[in-house]
C-alpha cells in the first residue's frame, strides 16, 4: 500500500507562456514516468493531450499527472493560465495540498500570477514560486525577485535556490541554505537570503531560535521540519530558480518537493461545508471530494477525487453523501493526461479517477460512512460573457440543451439559464473565447452548431409620481355582452408591488376584485412602455361601475388591465436597467485606458486598490455596456487584464437614452 507520509500533491499554475506544462513534462521525464520529453509545440505534451490544446498550443483543461521521485509519489495538476478558462484551476485548488506558482523570469508577475496568489491566499494553502525560463533572453530573476518582494514583502518572499546568471549566462542554481561554493558574485545576496529563511525557521520553534541565537549549528532535518511548519502557517512563500526547457534547478525543485512540500495529513482538518472541520487520518473513515469530470467519448462519465481521508479500495460500495445515494466504486485508475494506470488502494493525498459513477457530481463528497459530512465544494466565479442560444438547424434544441448540460456539468463556470422576461436561453462563461470553445465542441461531438446572439437587456418599468387611471370596457355584440368599468390610482413605492382593494359603496362587487388584479398583474409582466416587468408600484382600486347580467371576470380583468396602463402613462414612467458590480484586475500601466473607458460606459468608479501587486479599479456599469467587456478588456490590455461581474441593482436609464430603447420598441407593438 502506498505510504500517506511520501504522497505530494500540488498544483501548478500562473500566467499563460510561463512554461507550467513544459515543467510538469520535465517532470514526467526526470522520474521515468514517461520514455520520452513531452513538448507543447511538437504536440507531443503528456499533459496538453487535447487536440484543441495541441492546436493552440496552450492549456485548456486541467490535467491530472502522477510520477515517483526519491522514494516519494507526486500527484500534480497542470492548470491552464488563460483567465477564461479560471474555472480548471479553481476546481484543482480544492484538490490541492499546495499550489506551485510559475513565473515568467522575463515578463515577472502577470495577472495569471495574481490570480494565483489571490486563490492561494483566500483558500489558505501552502505555495511556493518557481521563476522560470532564466535561459531566455532578457530574463532577470532579481527583477523578478524584487516585484514579487514588493507585492507580498521581503520576509516573505524567500528564495530557496538562486541562480548564477541570466540568459545564456544560466548555467545552475545554488542551494541557500546549504552551497558551500557560492561564486563572489552572488554571495551577499545568497548570504542575505539564507539570514531571512533561518528567521523564518527559528520563528516557528522557541527552541530552535534559542539555539540558533546562541551560535549552535542547527541539523538538516531540523531545519527541514522548521520549513515545512513556516510553510504549513502561509507565511512564506519559498522561490526556487530554474528553466523547464534547459533542465537547471528543476532536480534541485523536485527534491525539495520531497523535503518542504506538505502531504494531505500534515494540515490535520479538512474544511467543511458548514465552516467546520473534519480530522482526516491515514487509516479513518474513507473521504473523497470530487474536483473535476469528463465525459469520455469512449470510457464515459470520469469523475477526478482527491482523498481526503481513509484508504480507498476498488470494487467497494459508498455514499454520495452530498446527494444521499450510495455509489459503487469499480476500478479505479491513476492518469498520466490520457494514459490510465489501474490502482488497488488509494491513501490520503492521492488523486485518482473513477469511471461511470451514476449520480456523482463535481464538489460532491464520497465516503465509506453514510452519516459523514460533507466537504466544502468549489465556489466558481459568475460568467462575465453572456450569449442567447438558438439551433441553426431547426428541431435540433433539445439536442443542443443536452449536450450543453453535459458540458456544464464538467465545467461549472458554464452557466446555463432560460430568461423568464426575455424569454432567450442563455449561456454565460468566462470570455468570449470560452464560449466560443463550447461551441466547437458542440459542432464536433455532436454534428450540431449554435448561434450566439447578444442577448436581450431585462429592463423593468417603474413610476417616479402618482397617477390614476380609468376604463370602461363595453362590448355588445347580440346576446350577452361585456361591461365593467375600473377607476385606480397607482403610486411609486421602494420595491415589489402592492394591491388594495378600496372599493366602498359595491360599486365593483368584491367577486370581480380578483379579476381586476389579474388584469393588473397581466401588465405587471408586459409592461407599457418595452414590454418589460414592471416594479415598485403601489395599485389602488377605489371605484368602477357593473352590470348585473353583462359584467363577468374576463370584462373586469380586461378593464383593470387598460385602467393599470393609463395610470401608468399619467404617472411619468420611466426605464430601469440592471447595474453591475465590476472588479477589473490590471497592470498599472493600463489605469489610465481602463477608467476612460469605463467612463465612456456610463460607469462610475467606486474605488481604486492593489492586490497582489496587480491595479484593481471598483466600478458600478450598466449590464447594456457589458456585452463584450470580455474581449474589449483583452485588446486594451495586451490579455494582461481580467475582471469579475456580479449584479449589484436596477437604476433608472438616462432620459435620452430610454427614448431611443422606447421609440425601437414601440413601432413593432404597432405593427402586432
Amino acid at each position: 500500500m502506498e505510504n500517506v507520509a511520501s504522497c505530494r500533491n500540488f498544483v501548478v499554475a500562473g500566467h499563460s507562456g510561463s512554461g507550467k506544462t513544459s515543467l510538469c513534462d520535465l517532470l514526467l521525464y526526470k522520474s521515468k514516468a514517461v520514455d520520452r520529453l513531452g513538448s507543447v509545440d511538437n504536440r507531443t505534451s503528456v499533459s496538453d493531450y487535447a487536440p484543441d490544446e495541441q492546436e493552440k498550443h496552450s492549456s485548456i483543461y486541467a490535467s491530472c499527472l502522477n510520477c515517483r521521485w526519491n522514494d516519494h509519489h507526486f500527484f500534480f495538476i497542470d492548470t491552464p493560465g488563460y483567465g477564461e478558462f479560471v474555472g480548471e484551476m479553481l476546481s484543482s485548488m480544492r484538490a490541492a495540498d499546495s499550489v506551485l506558482v510559475v513565473l515568467d523570469g522575463v515578463e515577472g508577475p502577470q495577472v495569471g500570477t495574481a490570480r494565483a496568489w489571490k486563490f492561494t491566499r483566500l483558500r489558505g494553502v501552502p505555495r511556493f514560486g518557481l521563476i522560470n525560463r532564466l535561459d531566455h533572453e532578457r530574463a532577470n530573476f532579481s527583477f523578478v525577485l524584487g516585484k514579487m518582494r514588493e507585492n507580498h514583502g521581503k520576509n516573505v518572499v524567500l528564495p530557496l535556490t538562486y541562480p548564477d546568471g541570466n540568459g545564456d549566462k544560466f548555467t545552475r542554481v545554488y542551494d541557500v541554505l546549504t552551497a558551500t561554493d557560492v561564486p563572489d558574485s552572488i554571495a551577499a545576496e545568497v548570504a542575505e537570503c539564507k539570514e531571512l529563511l533561518m528567521d523564518a525557521i527559528v520563528e516557528t520553534d522557541e527552541t530552535l531560535m534559542e539555539r540558533y541565537l546562541e551560535g549552535e549549528q542547527l541539523k538538516p532535518e531540523e531545519l527541514a521540519q522548521g520549513l515545512l511548519n513556516a510553510v504549513l502557517s502561509c507565511k512564506i512563500i519559498p522561490v526556487f530558480a530554474g528553466s523547464s526547457t534547459k533542465d537547471i534547478g528543476i532536480t534541485e525543485l523536485m527534491d525539495y518537493i520531497v523535503r518542504i512540500f506538505p502531504n494531505s495529513l500534515d494540515k490535520k482538518f479538512a474544511p467543511l461545508s458548514d465552516g467546520g472541520k473534519f480530522p482526516v487520518a491515514g487509516d479513518g473513515t474513507q473521504v473523497g471530494l470530487i474536483f473535476k469530470a469528463v465525459n469520455d467519448p469512449f470510457i464515459g462519465h470520469l469523475a477526478f477525487m482527491k482523498v481526503v481521508s481513509g484508504v480507498f479500495r476498488a470494487d467497494t460500495e459508498l455514499f454520495n453523501v452530498s446527494r444521499g445515494c450510495k455509489e459503487k466504486i469499480g476500478q479505479m485508475f491513476l492518469v498520466n493526461g490520457k494514459t490510465q494506470t489501474p490502482v488497488a488502494e488509494a491513501v490520503p493525498g492521492m488523486l485518482v479517477t473513477l469511471p461511470k459513477l451514476k449520480d456523482t457530481h463535481i464538489g460532491d463528497t464520497l465516503s465509506s460512512a453514510a452519516d459523514t459530512p460533507t466537504l466544502k465544494g468549489i465556489d466558481y466565479p459568475v460568467g462575465v460573457m453572456r450569449f442567447a442560444v438558438t439551433a441553426v438547424k431547426s428541431g435540433d434544441d433539445d439536442k443542443i440543451a443536452a449536450a450543453l448540460a453535459k458540458f456544464a456539468e464538467c465545467d461549472p463556470t458554464i452557466r446555463l439559464t432560460r430568461d423568464e422576461e426575455t424569454k432567450d436561453f442563455i449561456i454565460s462563461g468566462m470570455g468570449e473565447q470560452h464560449i466560443a470553445q463550447v461551441a466547437k465542441r458542440l459542432k464536433e461531438q455532436y454534428r450540431t452548431e449554435i448561434n450566439l446572439n447578444v442577448p436581450k437587456i431585462p429592463y423593468r418599468e417603474t413610476i417616479t409620481a402618482p397617477g390614476e387611471g380609468h376604463y370602461r370596457h363595453k362590448k355588445q355584440s347580440g346576446g350577452a355582452g361585456q361591461f365593467a368599468e375600473v377607476y385606480l390610482r397607482v403610486a411609486p413605492i421602494e420595491v415589489g408591488f402592492e394591491f388594495s382593494n378600496d372599493v366602498v359603496g359595491g360599486s365593483i362587487p368584491k367577486n370581480f376584485i380578483p379579476a381586476v388584479e389579474k388584469g393588473i398583474h397581466d401588465m405587471l409582466v408586459k409592461g407599457p412602455l418595452v414590454g418589460c416587468t414592471v416594479e415598485r408600484v403601489k395599485v389602488s382600486v377605489y371605484d368602477g361601475k357593473y352590470h348585473p347580467v353583462d359584467s363577468n371576470e374576463m370584462a373586469f380583468r380586461i378593464a383593470g388591465r387598460m385602467a393599470f396602463k393609463d395610470a401608468m402613462s399619467k404617472a411619468k414612467p420611466v426605464l430601469l436597467e440592471p447595474v453591475m458590480r465590476v472588479t477589473i484586475t490590471i497592470p498599472d500601466s493600463y489605469m489610465g485606458d481602463i477608467t476612460g473607458d469605463l467612463n465612456h460606459k456610463r460607469g462610475r468608479i467606486l474605488g481604486m486598490g492593489v492586490e497582489e501587486g496587480m491595479q484593481q479599479v471598483i466600478a458600478e456599469v450598466p449590464l447594456a455596456e457589458m456585452g463584450k467587456y470580455a474581449t474589449e478588456l483583452r485588446s486594451m490590455t495586451q490579455g494582461r487584464g481580467s475582471f469579475e461581474l456580479e449584479f449589484a441593482r436596477y437604476e433608472q436609464i438616462p432620459a435620452n437614452i430610454a427614448a431611443i430603447i422606447t421609440a425601437k420598441y414601440q413601432p413593432q407593438t404597432t405593427e402586432e
